[in-house]
């Protein structure tokens, strides 16, 4: 189901089907780099995930992840960008990954200024955060060219590691 559309992109729900897709992404070198190893090795690993993340979002938020489809190219997906209430953070985060050779063509920022559009007018939220690595300079950059300012460090996860915390208001 598409949720918004830009000048490249198709922005849709996961859905079971896209396990491969998921799988390819959740280990492509960056995301493991920068957002860590989530121990997604097979497709049943990423239908799970998608099924306890994803899915059970979109039902219980009415947001998640979206994948991103490059209409260029038949709609591949591509990349991913979304909403995630997350329990340790007080706002919704908005969050973002791209497969290597689709990053840094300016597809991160297209598809968060349409998430971030469907955040303040479909579901009315008032401010959003990004968290991101310290190391991830191009995350960092993004979400300040996103209007994002820096607020503070937190530990959002059990692994303990410390990560930037940014928040813009909408």
């Amino acid at each position: 189901m598409i949720v918004a559309e830009t000048n490249r992109l198709f922005i849709s729900k996961f859905t079971l089907k896209d396990a491969s897709f998921f799988l390819e992404l959740v280990n492509s070198p960056n995301w493991i780099k920068y957002i860590g190893d989530r121990k997604t090795k097979t497709i049943k690993d990423a239908e799970e995930r998608i099924k306890t993340g994803h899915l059970k979002s979109y039902k219980t938020s009415g947001f998640g992840f979206y994948k991103l489809l490059l209409k260029a190219e038949n709609n591949k997906a591509i990349g991913t960008c979304g909403l995630i209430k997350r329990d340790a953070l007080d706002e919704v985060d908005i969050g973002f990954a791209m497969l290597p050779d689709y990053e840094g063509i300016g597809i991160g920022y297209e598809a968060s200024i349409a998430v971030m559009k469907l955040a303040k007018q479909t579901f009315k939220l008032k401010k959003l955060v990004a968290i991101t690595n310290p190391d991830n300079n191009k995350s960092i950059k993004l979400v300040e060219k996103l209007g994002f300012t820096y607020q503070n460090k937190v530990k959002p996860f059990e692994d303990d590691e410390e990560l930037l915390l940014f928040a813009k208001t909408l």
